[in-house]
């Protein structure tokens, strides 16, 4: 026997819930306040029963739960429902306000109750078959989206048009995106109701210099259901409102020529893709996860997202001002865990630890790994195929090339140089001579420094500013000067040692044997 799901709510949009799965057998009750409305459904789907409160319906067998009720009754009713141990799916937004949501999402964890959001888009085959075409590389690097979703009416009058339409465009955005923006901007203008915004333009400033405005409105003279995704080889269009709707690829953009930026078109292809009602995708899913699957796709982490995005947009809607992301290393729940500057670059398969930061203007090159923690300074390069380890800090101005590997804890002052070809010509191609570098845990390289490529500075040695290091630098071993040479040794706080070798900072004892200084603590052969 095929799983029963109860509508709650038998408004604008839960008739479509409940149409839909009368059409796919799945429907098992509606839930209405209305008895007028609850009469009509009667006659019209006579196989649900139905019930005038959730309260009613819950203990009478419905596999999951449907939650379509005006916006401001969601949490409440998803509360009632996850108590109750029911598997529920919540019409968009998930809640009105953030802690409600986030308290929604500890409480199905914490019960173990599944808990699945309606961002109908991120299951429309035009949206998820464009997805495919950035993820394959089809129009380069994505750069600039915008969305436009524009009618005359429904206008609410318990929301916003931010709230109302722009839910559906900021999940599609984070779907394409895969990162929060770093900015948003949001101004609009009140026309028909006090307080209640009827159209809104939205912009959103991403990591990597990525873009895109979410334009909203229900005084329009037309409908308008379009998404225009723009790349470095291609342009993407979609118009969901159109009769054909067809996904177009555009072969345009800029190319420089000799300085000079050449416009450039190429064919125009139409993209073949299933068609498909999105809500029936996302039915059918919520079934499937009914069965067990885990929810991968809307799951209440995306709505949390969405939310806050929501609020930002919100908040610089009412006051004028745009809204950065504060918490650069905000964790899973209020940001993305590393944060990235807007006018830093990215390159694909980059992995970056949890709590970086990454600063304006620099660049991380493909395959190149930054550990947990790490700080990147502004004008910084890192790549490709390097490896920067946790904690580390690398100061403004420092490029860190192929070849060149930072354990943790490693500090990198303004402007010091690394090398990775011992011997280069500019007529001559030699990266296939790069001569590997190793940074150890805990060293310190001064401002204006440079390290010849093929040496290894040691554990917690300290480069002085402007010494140029040709030869291995020992661990603890302070060295100065052109070419650099020890003058000393340091602790493993930073300061210098006296000539007993004991630290007078922290008090730490070291023992030399051999040329080699090690920790007193750590010597087991005296």
């Amino acid at each position: 026997m095929g799983k029963k799901i109860c509508v709650v709510g038998a408004g604008r949009w839960g008739r479509n819930h409940i149409r839909t799965l009368h059409s796919m057998r799945r429907l098992g009750g509606i839930v209405e306040s209305d008895e007028s409305v609850l009469s009509e459904f009667e006659q019209k789907y006579p196989e649900a029963r139905t019930f005038s409160s959730v309260k009613d319906a819950v203990g009478r067998g419905f596999d999951g739960f449907i939650v379509a009720t005006p916006a401001e009754t969601h949490y409440e009713i998803a509360r009632y429902l996850i108590c109750e141990g029911r598997p529920v799916l919540v019409e968009k937004p998930l809640a009105l306000k953030i802690d409600e949501a986030r308290h929604l999402k500890s409480l199905s964890e914490e019960r173990g109750i599944l808990l699945m959001v309606g961002h109908v888009l991120l299951f429309h085959p035009a949206i998820r078959r464009m997805k495919e075409l950035i993820d394959s590389g089809k129009i380069g690097r994505l750069q600039y989206m915008y969305s436009n979703r524009l009618n005359l009416g429904t206008v609410r009058t318990e929301e916003n048009i931010l709230w109302s339409f722009a839910p559906h465009d900021i999940s599609m955005f984070q779907y394409f995106m895969e990162s929060r923006p770093v900015e948003v901007i949001s101004r609009g203008a009140m026309f028909l109701q006090p307080y209640i915004h009827d159209s809104s333009m939205t912009i959103l400033s991403y990591p990597g210099n990525r873009v895109g405005h979410i334009f909203v409105s229900w005084l329009h003279p037309f409908k308008e259901h379009r998404i225009v995704v723009i790349g470095s080889k291609g342009m993407l269009s979609f118009e969901d409102s159109s009769k054909d709707k067809d996904i177009l690829f555009f072969e345009k953009g800029i190319d420089w020529v000799q300085g000079e930026p050449i416009k450039h078109e190429g064919a125009t292809e139409i993209i073949p893709y299933e068609r498909a009602l999105p809500l029936d995708r996302e039915l059918a899913y919520f079934t499937e996860c009914l069965d067990g699957r885990p929810v991968e796709i809307a799951d209440a982490r995306n709505a949390i997202e969405v939310l806050e995005i929501l609020e930002r947009a919100t908040e610089s809607l009412l006051s004028g001002r745009e809204t950065t992301r504060g918490d650069a290393g905000g964790g899973a729940e209020n940001g993305e865990p590393y944060f990235v500057h807007q006018t830093a670059i990215i390159d694909d398969e980059v992995s970056i630890g949890e709590g970086a930061k990454i600063w304006h203007f620099s660049h991380i090159l493909a395959g190149s790994t930054i550990g947990k923690g790490c700080t990147i300074g502004q004008n910084v390069v890192v790549g490709p195929a390097v490896s920067v380890g946790d904690r580390c800090k690398i100061q403004n101005n420092v490029s860190i090339y192929k070849g060149v590997t930072l354990e943790e804890g490693v500090f990198c002052g303004p402007s010091m140089v690394f090398t990775n070809v011992y011997n280069p010509r500019a007529e001559i191609g030699r990266m296939s001579e790069v001569r590997p570098t190793l940074v150890k845990r805990g060293a310190t390289i001064g401002a204006n420094a440079t390290i010849v490529c093929g040496v290894a500075v040691g554990r917690y040695a300290f480069v002085g500013a402007g010494a140029v290091v040709t030869k291995d630098v020992p661990d603890f071993a302070l060295v100065m000067g052109n070419p650099a040479r020890r003058t000393g040794w340091v602790c493993r706080c930073g300061e210098r040692l006296e000539e007993n070798l004991v630290c007078g900072a922290c008090g730490a004892v070291y023992v030399c044997s051999a040329g080699a200084l090690r920790e007193h603590a750590t010597c087991s052969d005296g």
